[in-house]
């Protein structure tokens, strides 16, 4: 088997190797994992999938500092975000052996017609089948957590295609996964090309698609899968927040930054577009930026380090064409603007470029922050749910019914009220609508995903 080199954003130095499976390989793949989940006779009992699961905790929470410098190393996340992304995954973990117990059916009614009569009806899950995770570059770690075992404790086979940029997270996990005591077959990590990808996803041996990227690529395998595999798909947002006249500044300035400007805004939900009262659109703009500026750039692996590098050389580049571009429509660099090196850019805020200019219309997918003013809420409201995408949103206010009346009228599978568009936990329900994505993800949900209800009927004359 081939071999990729895996090399860090921020210098492009070599932090591993990795395996590179072909095609041919990837096909073993899937066939392994179908033979492990028609092996009824070594199927894993719920406690011993409970028992694996604890051990792989055990084992993490004993790695702590080796899997944040794996996962800063080559994911390019600042060492200190890296850290929370670990300990978040161990929750995660924790959360799935919970949700096991309470992971249960429901009785049907019977009997309140003649036609049911003599009968009684309960429900319960079973595992959907064998599992295909294809993941994204930003989050290596947590996001094959997500992926991968909500799949295990419920019983399906998985393998786990990570980025090629970052796959060494998903790897280590597949290796844990192993040392805890889970049998060959049942969790596979395969490194390949998009072809052996889209093999992977198509596979009429595949039973659950699991997918997190690009809307492009998502919507295509969605189109290409075998008749019957369920999809669930994650893309991105761009995240607009609506910041109303009474919201307290002072208290909200940390939560916008942080919201923007985390992983060098390389989030699904990272905020980009804030709709800002034209009342204390001019301070809020100024203390944002005086925020931005202060933020330390730099090598991910110091621990001082705020923002890091983009995922490679190619993306600074696109944001900094995007961020030309929004000055050419109108915007205004408030702060930043231009790249620090071939790796990171400025951590940036513009100010009312036109409704149709790139970084307006489209996920930066960088460290950019874009503020508008606007004068009446329902046209800050009409311009914030012009695109196509429906993800996480938010409001700043005071207000109880302004609040309010934004949560219905944003659109959004979530909006957050005097908090940025980024919270996140990993017990709730996450995942984008309408061009953001297909189904909620999150431990339980995804658990829920990777199962399918059977009833039982039983007809019997003493009933």
């Amino acid at each position: 088997m081939s071999t990729i080199e895996v090399t860090s954003p921020f210098d492009g130095k070599v932090v591993g190797k990795v395996p590179f499976s072909s095609t041919e390989q990837v096909q073993k793949a899937i066939d392994l994992a179908q033979a492990t989940f028609l092996d009824h006779a070594n199927a894993l009992p719920k406690y011993k999938r409970i028992e694996i699961l604890e051990k792989v905790m055990e084992i993490m929470s004993s790695q702590v500092e080796e899997l944040t410098l794996l996962c800063a190393s080559e994911g390019g996340k600042p060492y200190i975000d890296s850290k929370v992304e670990v300990n978040r995954a161990i929750n995660g973990v924790k959360l799935a052996i919970e949700h096991l117990g309470a992971f249960e059916g429901k009785e049907i009614a019977m009997g309140h017609t003649t036609t049911s009569a003599n009968r009684m009806a309960y429900t319960f899950k079973e595992p959907i089948g064998v599992v295909a995770a294809i993941s994204a570059f930003n989050h290596p770690f947590n996001l094959a957590i997500h992926q991968v075992i909500p799949a295990i404790a419920v019983g399906c086979p998985v393998i786990i295609k990570p980025a090629t940029q970052t796959p060494m997270s998903a790897i280590k996990l597949v290796e844990i996964l192993a040392e805890a005591g889970l049998p060959h077959g049942w969790a596979q990590a395969v490194v390949c090309d998009r072809k052996g990808g889209e093999l992977l996803a198509t596979s009429p041996k595949i039973n659950f698609l699991t997918f997190i990227g690009s809307g492009a690529v998502g919507w295509y395998l969605n189109s290409k899968v075998a008749d019957g595999t369920r999809v669930a798909l994650e893309h991105g947002g761009v995240a607009p927040v609506i910041v109303e006249a009474d919201a307290d500044i002072d208290t909200m300035i940390p939560d916008l930054g942080k919201g923007g400007f985390y992983h060098a805004g390389q989030v699904c939900v990272s905020v980009q577009r804030v709709y800002v009262h034209e009342s204390i659109c001019d301070e809020v703009a100024s203390k944002l930026s005086k925020y931005a500026s202060k933020l330390v750039v730099g090598d991910q692996m110091d621990p001082k380090t705020e923002v890091g590098p983009l995922i490679n050389n190619a993306e600074v580049d696109r944001v900094e064409e995007w961020v030309n571009e929004a000055v050419t429509k109108g915007g205004k660099i408030l702060t930043g603007g231009k790249r620090i090196s071939n790796s990171c850019y400025e951590p940036t805020v513009i100010l009312n470029p036109s409704d149709d200019a790139l970084v307006s219309t489209k996920e930066v997918f960088g460290p950019v922050v874009i503020i508008y003013s606007y004068s009446d809420i329902e046209e800050a409201f009409d311009r914030a749910n012009a695109l196509e995408v429906s993800f996480q949103a938010a409001v700043f206010t005071k207000n109880l019914n302004t609040a309010l009346r934004a949560v219905k009228r944003l659109n959004g599978t979530a909006v957050m009220v005097n908090d940025h568009t980024a919270f996140r936990v990993d017990w709730m329900p996450f995942g984008g609508a309408n061009a953001s994505g297909l189904g909620m993800g999150g431990i339980h949900n995804g658990m829920e995903e990777m199962s399918k209800e059977k009833m039982m009927v039983i007809k019997s004359s003493v009933l």
